[in-house]
């Protein structure tokens, strides 16, 4: 009668025992479940088979991140320099130009004789005139410092540095002011 002894208190007992240790086995088979993929996610984040903790990991990486964070302030310190340096050379490159086209003497037509002011961005450079004759060609330079001359210049001179001056900086669309004008007219 093994059916009968289950009735009994000591049967009730190994009952409530098997039940229990069977739900025990069920928890611990699903622990082991888990543990296993927490350990493999653990194996992912902290890489390798090797045996190492979350806190040294996480203290590695935060070493590994201020590198780099130094390393980019230092990048961006040199990238700062070398634009300040780079600022200072495109200031003195020629920033405003303009041709301006005339006839100097009044006997030859077409416009031959031309006045080129190059500036920078400091209204400083140079005006350049090629004054055509009929049996020669003269060529002038003169020294522009802060939009100011340091002689006199003609008044196609001036025009030519007011145009300029007037005109896009470099890389506008605009590739400067070219104009005519007939010295006959102005005197």
């Amino acid at each position: 009668m093994p059916l009968d002894e289950l009735t009994t208190t000591v049967g009730v007992v190994a009952l409530a025992a098997a039940a229990v240790a069977l739900v025990a086995l069920v928890l611990a088979v699903v622990v082991s479940i888990r543990v296993r993929r927490l350990r493999a996610a653990q194996s992912t984040v902290l890489g390798g088979h090797e045996r190492r903790d979350l806190v040294a990991h996480a203290e590695r990486l935060e070493n590994g991140f201020v590198e780099l964070r130094d390393w980019v302030e230092d990048s961006l310190g040199g990238l700062d320099q070398r634009s300040i340096a780079q600022d200072a050379r495109i200031a003195g490159c020629v920033a405003h130009r303009a041709v301006i086209r005339y006839d100097a003497y009044g006997e030859m037509s077409g416009q031959q004789s031309s006045s080129l002011a190059l500036l920078d961005s400091h209204r400083s450079g140079v005006v350049i005139s090629s004054i055509s004759h009929r049996d020669q060609a003269r060529i002038y330079v003169k020294q522009v410092h802060e939009g100011e001359s340091e002689v006199q210049l003609s008044p196609e001179e001036n025009e030519a540095v007011a145009a300029a001056l007037a005109s896009h900086p470099r890389g506008a669309t605009d590739a400067g002011v070219v104009r005519a004008h007939d010295a006959r007219q102005s005197t």
